[in-house]
């Protein structure tokens, strides 16, 4: 009885492979470099040997931990911990690794919650991505850039209005612990839904709790779909805080690179600070002022330079930076503040006297600027808030005489009467931000009297009625100021005198 013929063996089979590397195979002499761990303590590994390492170069241990070179002495390598196993002592047997550390980037990462080297934290398998991106990249050159044109709508009436964002800028989100930096933050996130815009949000030295409240009011208002969350937690390695922020950057550019537009949010950069003077101090750095390295302003330029918006031979895509930074009692001058406030586009500041006098978001409106978002604001938009801002500041200096019971003129006690109700048109409550078109709206009948006549109880309910009205009408920003005039007409009767 003949026995069936075996298939032919296939070109691309794994016995052709093993075919081809033994006749490609020589034999020679093989060099490896090899280490070992002097000392080991508080997520730093003094190294010797390994002659040729560099800076950010990945040491691997026997024990199976990681590092990353951070510090090259003359005698020892300075390495950072990113993970560490019980085994890890004095004597191990250190290499370097041939690849650099890089992070798995795609739209496999959407919906996931990882931390700085990509390991799930949701529970779930790895993240399916067939692309790497290096956590430490150049930012585009100036070439590659182009001007930032289109408006990043928050949400908040405030910012939209009087402080706008430009996709591709970097706006400081400053103030004291407890006033809501990060509320403001999540609402610009929860505020992307539906608008092409990929989101990233990076957790660096946050209590757990704090981390599972923002994933569950991420996951709760629908924001997960288009959102990674980059998580280095208080009780990481710092190592793996210092590199949250570098993850999400990293995270974020490979969609820029690729046409998309997205938003990265570092909470916050004061933690990470601290995190780098740490590791510095372990390293035996000197110390400069306030105790922090003298490259901090470095590390920072070099994270925050890479948000920009790509001109369109390049895809045009964008990266906006929303960094979060802590004042202690409204010092805006301290060392990381001016040092982030020089590298970014404009800070919004939170004034506790502002929050403590109840109007939220607390936002102090002198101190605030944005150095770009003005010329990618709607042209509508900006004619209406052209001069509204202008107006709010001089009321709350004409405010300043009513304490002193100054007698004042009928028509100043109409401005202060109108600046008020601006005053409370701008209060917002947290996690509820609003369409642009209704912004429109409301600033329309501001302008044309239409809410002067309101009692200050009266302007809640008001809005609420006309944020109903104007998206059920149907009208945009692209339609004229008569026909928004004319339907505003129609919903809020002006003020009449008592004869009609």
């Amino acid at each position: 009885m003949n026995k069936p013929s075996k298939a032919p063996e296939r070109p691309d089979g794994p016995l052709a492979r093993q075919a081809r590397w033994l006749e490609q195979y020589r034999f020679g002499v093989k060099i490896t470099e090899q280490g070992h761990v002097v000392s080991v303590g508080d997520g730093i590994a003094w190294v010797t040997g390994l002659p040729t390492a560099a800076i950010d170069d990945v040491l691997l241990f026997a024990d199976g931990s990681h590092g990353l070179v951070f510090d090259l002495n003359e005698e020892l390598i300075g390495a950072i911990l990113l993970q560490i196993t019980d085994r890890l002592t004095a004597g191990t047997v250190v290499q370097l690794s041939p690849t650099p550390l890089s992070i798995p980037v795609g739209d496999a990462l959407l919906g996931r919650v990882i931390d700085p080297l990509g390991n799930p934290l949701d529970g779930q398998r790895l993240p399916d991505s067939s692309r790497w991106q290096r956590l430490e990249t150049r930012s585009p050159a100036i070439i590659e850039r182009d001007f930032v044109q289109q408006p990043l709508y928050t949400g908040i009436k405030v910012i939209d209005t009087l402080i706008p964002i430009g996709r591709g800028q970097r706006q400081l989100l400053i103030g004291d612990e407890g006033l809501g930096r990060s509320a403001l933050a999540l609402d610009t996130v929860i505020n992307q839904r539906g608008q092409q815009i990929n989101c990233v949000y990076v957790l660096i030295g946050q209590k757990r709790t704090t981390i599972v409240d923002t994933i569950a009011l991420l996951r709760d208002a629908g924001a997960m779909d288009y959102t990674t969350v980059v998580v280095a937690e208080a009780s990481a390695l710092p190592g793996l805080q210092h590199l949250a922020p570098f993850a999400g950057c990293a995270i974020a550019e490979c969609w820029m690179r690729t046409g998309h537009h997205t938003l990265v949010v570092y909470d916050d950069l004061s933690t990470h600070a601290k995190t780098y003077r740490e590791l510095s101090l372990l390293l035996r750095r000197p110390p400069g002022r306030e105790a922090y390295p003298g490259d901090i302003f470095s590390v920072h330029a070099r994270l925050l330079e890479r948000a920009t918006c790509l001109e369109a031979s390049l895809g045009g895509g964008s990266m906006t930076a929303l960094p979060i930074v802590e004042t202690r009692l409204g010092e805006i001058a301290a060392y990381i503040p001016t040092n982030l406030i020089s590298i970014t586009d404009g800070q919004i500041y939170l004034d506790a006297e502002l929050f403590s006098g109840g109007f939220r978001p607390a936002i102090d409106i002198g101190k605030s600027v944005s150095r770009i978002g003005g010329r990618a604001q709607h042209a509508c938009i900006k004619q209406e808030a052209g001069r509204m801002k202008l107006d709010y500041l001089q009321f709350l200096e004409l405010e300043l005489f009513t304490r002193f019971g100054a007698r004042l003129e009928a028509a100043m006690e109409r401005s202060i009467r109108r600046g008020r109700v601006l005053r409370e048109i701008l209060k917002q409550e947290r996690l509820s931000p609003v369409p642009i078109e209704f912004q429109l709206g409301w600033m329309i009948a501001f302008n044309n009297g239409l809410l002067d006549a309101l009692e200050l109880t009266e302007v809640a309910s008001t809005l609420q009625q006309l944020e109903q009205q104007c998206l059920q009408s149907g009208l945009t920003l692209d339609d004229d100021r008569e026909q928004w005039s004319s339907a505003l007409l129609g919903w809020l009767k002006p003020p009449q005198d008592e004869h009609g």
